[in-house]
C-alpha cells in the first residue's frame, strides 16, 4: 500500500505539469508580495490574505509530497536545498501577522520566491556554481583589496588637497576609486586631478587595467570554470554515470591541493 501510494507521489512530482502548477504558484506569490508593497484597499488585503494561507498549504503539500516520495528520508534533510524550502513553510505556518514579530514574518515570506531556485535544476546548477566559486575568488578579492589599498594611499597623498571630499583619506579614496572602476564619471575625476597633476592620468588609466580589466577577466574565468564543473556533474548525475578515471585524478589533485595550502 506504502509503495504504491509512494510511487505514484513519484509520478507526480517529475510529471510536467505539476512542476509547471509548482511555479507557476511560486510566481503568484512573487506578484502577491509586490502588490503587498502597494496602497490598496481593504478588501484586496483581504483577498492577499485568504490567497496567502492558499500559497503556504500548497507548499506544505508540495514539500510533503517530496518527503514521502523520497525514497532515503533519513537523509531527505542534508540536502541544503530541502532544509531551505521546509524551514520557508514552517516559518510561513507560524500566525505571527498581529504578533511584534509580524514585519519579521512578512520578510521571510519573501524567500518563498527562491523556492523557485530550489525547484528549477538550472537554477541549482547557478548557485551551486556560485558557492563551490567563493574559496578562490577570495583570492582574487583579496588581491583587489590590496590594489585597492595600495592606490587609495597614494590618491589620498597626491589628490587630497585638490578634493577633500573625493581624496581626503583613505575609506573616501578607495570608495572613489570604486567610482572609478564602474566608470561612473570617471572621467570627471581624473580631469579634476590632471589640472594639477597633468601626468595623473597614468594613476587611473593603470588602476583601470588592473581592476577592471584584469581581475575581472579573471573572476569570469573562475566562475565559468566551476560552472562548467557543475553542469557535468549534474549531467552524470541525471543519467546515473560515474566519472571517469580523469576526473577523478582531477578531483584528487584539486583536494591534494586544498590539504597542502592548509598546511
Amino acid at each position: 500500500m506504502y509503495e504504491n501510494v509512494q510511487a505514484r507521489l513519484k509520478a507526480l512530482i517529475k510529471n510536467r505539469v505539476f512542476e509547471v502548477l509548482v511555479i507557476t504558484v511560486i510566481i503568484i506569490c512573487a506578484l502577491e508580495i509586490g502588490a503587498k508593497t502597494y496602497d490598496l484597499p481593504p478588501l484586496v488585503y483581504q483577498l492577499f490574505s485568504v490567497l496567502d494561507i492558499a500559497i503556504t498549504l500548497f507548499f506544505l503539500f508540495e514539500i510533503s509530497v517530496r518527503y514521502i516520495a523520497h525514497d532515503d528520508k533519513r537523509n531527505f534533510f542534508k540536502n541544503g536545498w530541502n532544509v531551505f524550502d521546509t524551514l520557508v513553510v514552517v516559518v510561513s505556518l507560524i500566525p505571527i501577522q498581529d504578533s511584534e514579530m509580524a514585519l519579521l514574518g512578512r520578510l521571510i515570506r519573501i524567500f518563498r520566491v527562491l523556492r523557485m531556485v530550489s525547484f528549477v535544476p538550472e537554477l541549482r546548477v547557478l548557485i551551486s556554481s556560485l558557492l563551490r566559486a567563493l574559496p578562490p575568488l577570495s583570492y582574487v578579492v583579496l588581491l583587489m583589496f590590496i590594489i585597492f589599498y595600495i592606490y587609495g594611499a597614494v590618491g589620498s597623498y597626491l589628490f587630497a588637497e585638490i578634493n577633500p571630499d573625493l581624496w581626503g583619506d583613505i575609506a573616501v579614496a578607495m570608495l572613489t576609486l570604486f567610482r572609478v572602476m564602474t566608470f561612473e564619471d570617471w572621467t570627471d575625476v581624473m580631469y579634476e586631478t590632471m589640472a594639477v597633476y597633468a601626468s595623473s592620468w597614468v594613476f587611473y588609466l593603470s588602476f583601470i587595467f588592473f581592476t577592471a580589466f584584469a581581475f575581472l577577466n579573471m573572476v569570469i574565468g573562475i566562475v565559468v570554470r566551476v560552472m562548467e564543473d557543475e553542469h557535468e556533474k549534474a549531467t552524470r548525475e541525471e543519467q546515473g554515470e560515474q566519472p571517469d578515471l580523469a576526473t577523478l585524478q582531477a578531483e584528487i589533485r584539486e583536494l591534494k591541493a586544498l590539504v597542502a595550502e592548509k598546511k
